[in-house]
């Protein structure tokens, strides 16, 4: 009977602890904060947010309003709501574009859609909004103390990018469709000549050209052994200490003895 006494009185006490932090309907906006408050100061972040969104709606115009923005899109970051988050930033970002945490909103905008960057054999809008977003706030804020990891975030997105595309000529090459492989491994190296694909890329076009050579009739065989040559002689400019050099002559020379063989018909034709 003392035990389910005692079990009772925990229990009201507990209701009563969470009903004192529970928002209220037109409860007066300074309480409904300093609730909201105390549930991000808890990492309670969605009772938080919840709070938060209520006092942006209840105080347009105040102080609590501009903290309650600022803080809604905190606490959607921190629960990886991501989404919701970078809709938050940009709000405020609208409302208070003056607010001396611009910078960080800014940043931390660019970061929801790193964060929402798929594996790259997905989608990848979210991943060339965080690019455009850094490079933006690399922009504006050359001086920020952000500024690194910025430039570190858009590296390795620019390298997922460039993975998607060199892989697509992969595909293209593993299935003999010779043409459609060197436009994406030719896309890998224009569009992202800075990235660890672009050299790979590079000596995927030579064996291309070698295979296409290969299975074409014989009056195009030349053209494109070609080729394959010159685009050894392109390797050797971009990378010249490249690891894959050795891999890249062997190709080569395979190229120049079928140019060998075939030049004397070509001068008779």
């Amino acid at each position: 009977m003392l035990l389910r006494l005692a079990t009772l009185l925990l229990l009201s006490v507990t209701l009563s602890c969470a009903n004192k932090e529970l928002i209220k309907p037109g409860e007066p906006i300074d309480s409904a904060y300093e609730k909201s408050i105390a549930f991000y100061e808890k990492e309670e972040y969605s009772d938080a947010a919840y709070g938060f969104d209520l006092v942006t709606r209840m105080g347009r115009g105040t102080t609590y309003a501009k903290e309650a923005q600022f803080l809604l899109a905190e606490s959607y970051f921190k629960n990886k709501q991501y989404l919701l988050a970078a809709s938050e930033y940009e709000r405020f970002i609208s409302y208070y574009p003056q607010d001396e945490r611009r910078q960080e909103v800014e940043f931390n905008r660019a970061l929801c859609y790193y964060q929402q960057s798929p594996r790259y054999r997905l989608d990848q809008g979210p991943t060339m909004r965080a690019i455009e977003l850094f490079q933006l706030f690399n922009n504006n804020y050359p001086n920020s103390p952000f500024i690194d990891e910025s430039a570190q975030k858009i590296d390795e997105l620019r390298n997922k990018l460039a993975r998607k595309t060199f892989e697509s000529g992969q595909f293209y090459l593993r299935t003999l469709r010779y043409k459609a492989a060197t436009i994406y491994f030719d896309q890998t190296i224009d569009q992202y000549p800075e990235t660890r694909w672009a050299e790979s890329a590079l000596l995927k076009i030579i064996e291309t050209y070698v295979s296409y050579a290969q299975q074409s009739i014989q009056s195009k065989q030349l053209e494109r052994y070609n080729l394959a040559v010159e685009n050894y002689e392109k390797f050797l400019q971009l990378f010249p200490q490249s690891m894959l050099r050795s891999e890249a002559e062997s190709y080569y020379l395979q190229a120049i003895s079928e140019i060998r063989k075939l030049e004397p018909v070509a001068s008779t034709n």
